[in-house]
């Protein structure tokens, strides 16, 4: 892990040294630079496969993205171990441990742009994959010998909302033991892994079943159970430019693309759904060239 903090950081501060300078337009660019985005795991295919890609094509920018979990992300800018132009988080909340001077000011503002609500996917081929169309879902994580994964609740939005799902069926079935029979301990390492590998180890056949944002299940084709609206629960995608931001042409061009209409398209393609803007922080705080996008 410290090796990979090493990595990055120097990766990033080369990034940063190498970033030009002067107005970007995701029209008709005047420079070619790097756009350095932390996101939420949750959005690895969205941003390497879709919109990242069609950024670049878009602005003649390079779009260079790190995936994990919002929080842990949260904790590497606090901890000074990255530096980046963007913050991604799917749960806005987290961006209040980067707000304020006890936090290092590293967000002065930030705005939702999508959500997607929680699911339980399964593996095709798994031994257990028609009992998921065929019973419920509480009842199928109980069965003995099913492989279930989920993420960190204390490093990932993701994992928190999965024991809120199942706490909430519990409490509707009025089984208090339901929480303990599918999840174990809250911090249970026979099914916590990174948010950014959980779709691969499900594909690759190393799970049976786990909880994830709709919006990753319709990109990798997992089927998947929807929950039932009484515990319903959803991701919530917030952006923001943080403080020092090495390019902030480069990021202002590459948030403008998000809430673009062909960003939108992009997004509502992989399963999410676009959000109007919704502000936190000062208006005065979001850089001119963004203000348009948040009203008057």
């Amino acid at each position: 892990m410290v090796r990979r903090h090493l990595a990055l950081a120097l990766l990033v501060a080369l990034v940063g040294m190498a970033s030009g300078c002067g107005a970007v337009s995701t029209a008709s660019p005047t420079h070619s630079s790097k756009v350095v985005v932390l996101y939420a795991g949750s959005l690895v295919q969205l941003m390497e496969q879709s919109l990242g890609p069609a950024f670049d094509r878009a602005s003649g920018d390079h779009f260079q993205g790190y995936a994990g979990g919002s929080v842990a992300l949260a904790n590497e800018v606090k901890g000074r171990l990255v530096r980046a132009d963007i913050f991604i988080s799917a749960e806005p909340s987290v961006n209040q441990s980067l707000t304020g001077r006890g936090n290092g000011n590293w967000v002065s503002w930030y705005a939702t742009f999508a959500q997607a609500p929680l699911v339980l996917g399964y593996n095709p081929k798994s031994q257990f994959a028609n009992l998921f169309r065929t019973e419920p879902w509480y009842q199928v994580l109980k069965t003995p010998g099913l492989l279930l994964g989920r993420t960190d609740p204390t490093l990932d939005p993701k994992g928190v909302l999965t024991i809120d799902v199942v706490e909430r069926e519990a409490a509707l079935l009025g089984q208090p033991g339901l929480v303990s029979q599918i999840l174990g301990p809250a911090e249970n390492p026979a099914q916590i892994f990174p948010e950014q590998e959980l779709v691969g180890r499900l594909l690759a056949g190393q799970l049976d079943a786990g909880f994830f944002y709709q919006n990753e299940a319709v990109q990798a084709k997992i089927p998947y159970v929807t929950l039932p609206a009484a515990v319903d629960l959803a991701a919530r995608y917030t952006v923001t430019e943080l403080r020092g931001a090495p390019d902030p042409a480069a990021a202002a061009a590459f948030i403008t693309f998000l809430y673009s209409a062909r960003g939108q398209a992009l997004m509502r393609a992989s399963g999410l759904t676009p959000l109007t803007p919704s502000l936190s922080g000062a208006p005065s705080a979001v850089p001119a060239g963004l203000r348009h996008l948040f009203g008057p």
